[in-house]
């Protein structure tokens, strides 16, 4: 038994040991062939071996056999021995155009810089044994074939250097072609050199002075470059294939809307492809060819916005303002797009024109000729934003206010080489012109407002609070009151002791904003506001103006004051504020309460009394006589 167990365990281990031995055989591996390869340009030919024993750096041996030598072996290079290459290929390996490039331990290529057609035949890779046993395979071949060169390239339309105005178009056009009885695909690439501008890819901190622009892959698909996406989607940059003649295609790049950044040296490259056997894809032959130089003149160097009139307007109220801006410095091969605005700052309301409030739009007139205008949109029926010519704009207010006095500029936005750019488009300059301050003569005017309370009745609640503001204008000529109605809480004053005496605190919870109430305007609207109770305001006179409060309830008591504006009317029969007004005294309104109310709280008090007492007269009897009850039945 014991020796039949030992026989067994010696057949289990010789087993696993063949299989360990088969798993672990040498395999040397080379890309299937043949691999066709253009004439001038270079041969990598990569190697691999794989389960092996020994160190992992292994030795490499190259041979050839070539067609024409009858079979023989032929040395080419080694990387253990410096005397292994034959004589054909002594000089090309010392002077580093034949030589093994190693990826890694085990796996390496042979690189021919450039490709002969001598160099045409079977090319056998083999490693040497660093084994215990031989095992496996040893060296692996691959027939490569050596084609013709006939890649040709050449531009029909080049850069002239001469320097070109920011947003102008350029074409660039490059002609290719091959002839190869293999099937071979051609790709085109036009490609810039930037002369160290700092604008390329960075890759390891260090900056690549050569961008790809766009190009046509081996499968004629569009690709652009990584930093040129966004201007191939936006339409900027474009490629297309032409027919030629010669047998050669024409390709033309347009880039629209030159930048700055775009100044270099451009170039064409067309390369040949290849697939191989197993399915990839390989770059067999590529040429390139220098195009020109571009420069481009920036569009700040030349452009600029004046407005007019120059320095300082001044006008009487109702008079009409005239504003005009012209663009000088556009190039006229560019077509750009312009967007216009006339920004103002200041108001009547500052003490000198153009020192007050933050600069507002007053209108603007987009690239596609739409004008809008800014807050004051009363302004798009009493003015005109135009285009009188090409870069020349005009501002028109019909009738000039008060509050149209300030510091105008005219700003214009330039989008070169962009006639309709999109809305997220940024402009490529904007430039301010110098002010122009407009003053405007206004009248003198005096406002003065007061409120008061007339005697009557304590208000109670559901009564009816009136209240009178008497609003006075002092002026020459038409002039109207604009009165608003505000309403504050009355202050509470809790009483808090400190340490010494006791002192009067205001409740902090009490909000002192003001509410407005309702509004009479100038021309007679009145305007009710949110308010618990029904609310109305009417004008008794030239100068008396009523406020009504129905239904009074307790949450409309308060601080009431009235606002007056002045609204004066410009020699064209125009409405407009003169920015004079006033504020008038408070007037406390309280609620007192109803004899209703009165009454009910002895009512509720006397009864809540009665009850109370009688509750208590019939539980005390109730006890007493239990009490009695229980003694009289402990005598028994």
């Amino acid at each position: 038994m014991r020796t039949m167990m030992a026989s067994m365990k010696t057949a289990l281990f010789v087993f696993l040991h063949w299989v360990l031995q088969y798993a672990v055989c040498r395999d040397v591996t080379l890309p299937p062939g043949p691999l066709y390869r253009v004439a001038g340009f270079q041969l990598s030919l990569p190697c691999t071996v794989s389960g092996y024993e020994g160190p992992r750096t292994q030795d490499f041996e190259w041979f050839l056999y070539r067609d024409d030598a009858g079979g023989r072996q032929m040395g080419v290079v080694s990387t253990r021995d410096k005397g292994f290459p034959y004589a054909p290929y002594q000089g090309r390996v010392k002077s580093g155009e034949v030589r093994v490039e190693r990826d890694s331990g085990d796996k390496v290529r042979l690189v021919i810089q450039r490709l002969r057609a001598e160099d045409q035949g079977k090319y056998e890779c083999y490693t040497p044994s660093t084994d215990t046993t031989y095992q496996g395979n040893y060296s692996g071949s691959v027939t490569v074939k050596v084609i013709p060169d006939t890649l040709q390239i050449s531009y029909t339309r080049s850069l002239t250097g001469q320097p070109v105005p920011e947003g102008a178009e350029i074409t660039l056009t490059c002609s290719a072609g091959i002839q190869s009885e293999q099937l071979t695909h051609l790709s085109i690439m036009f490609g810039k050199r930037s002369g160290g501008d700092g604008s390329g890819s960075q890759t390891g901190g260090e900056v690549s002075p050569v961008r790809e622009i766009i190009s046509i892959d081996n499968m004629l698909g569009v690709v652009p470059g990584r930093s040129y996406k966004k201007r191939y989607d936006d339409g900027e940059i474009t490629l297309e294939k032409r027919n030629g003649e010669g047998g050669l295609d024409v390709y033309v790049m347009k880039m629209r809307g030159v930048q700055p950044g775009d100044t270099g040296s451009y170039f064409c490259e067309a390369s040949q492809w290849i697939r191989d056997n197993d399915r990839s894809w390989q770059k067999i032959a590529q040429r390139t060819m220098d195009i020109g130089n571009l420069t481009v003149r920036q569009l700040a160097e030349s452009l600029s916005v004046t407005s007019s009139p120059r320095g300082e307007v001044t006008l009487q109220v109702g008079s009409p303002l005239i504003l005009a801006c012209e663009v000088l410095g556009l190039p006229s091969e560019v077509n750009s797009g312009l967007l216009v605005q006339w920004m103002k700052r200041g108001s009547a309301s500052a003490d000198v024109a153009g020192t007050g409030g933050v600069e507002v739009e007053v209108a603007r007139m987009s690239p596609d000729g739409t004008v809008s205008w800014g807050d004051d949109l009363s302004r798009s029926s009493g003015g005109s934003m135009e285009k009188v010519v090409d870069g020349k704009y005009s501002l028109k207010l019909f009738s000039a206010r008060p509050l149209d006095s300030g510091v105008y500029r005219c700003v214009v936005s330039v989008y070169a080489g962009r006639r309709n750019p999109g809305p997220s488009s940024p402009a490529t300059l904007t430039q301010r012109s110098e002010g122009v301050t407009v003053n405007l003569k206004t009248k003198d005017v005096l406002v003065s407002a007061v409120a008061q309370l007339p005697r009557g009745p304590l208000l109670k609640r559901g009564s009816t609070i009136t209240l009178i503001c008497n609003a006075t204008v002092t002026t020459t000529g038409p002039a109207q009151a604009q009165v608003q109605w505000l309403r504050w809480p009355i202050p509470v004053i809790k009483k808090g002791r400190s340490s010494e005496s006791n002192v009067n605190l205001p409740d902090p919870a009490v909000d002192d904003t003001p509410r407005l109430v309702a509004a009479l305007m100038y021309d007679g609207v009145a305007v009710i506001y949110a308010n618990s109770s029904e609310v109305s305001v009417d004008r008794l006179s030239a100068v008396t103006y009523r406020l009504r409060v129905h239904t009074a309830m307790m949450e409309d008591q308060g601080m009431y004051a009235c606002h007056a504006e002045a609204w004066g009317q410009d020699p064209h029969g125009g409405w407009y504020n003169t920015g004079a007004r006033a504020e008038s005294n408070a007037v406390t309104v309280y609620l007192y309460a109803r004899a209703a109310d009165l009454l009910l709280i002895p009512l509720v008090v006397g009864v809540s009394s009665a009850l109370f007492v009688g509750i208590f007269i019939i539980a005390t009897v109730t006890c007493c006589f239990m009490k009695r009850l229980a003694r009289q039945r402990a005598r028994k």
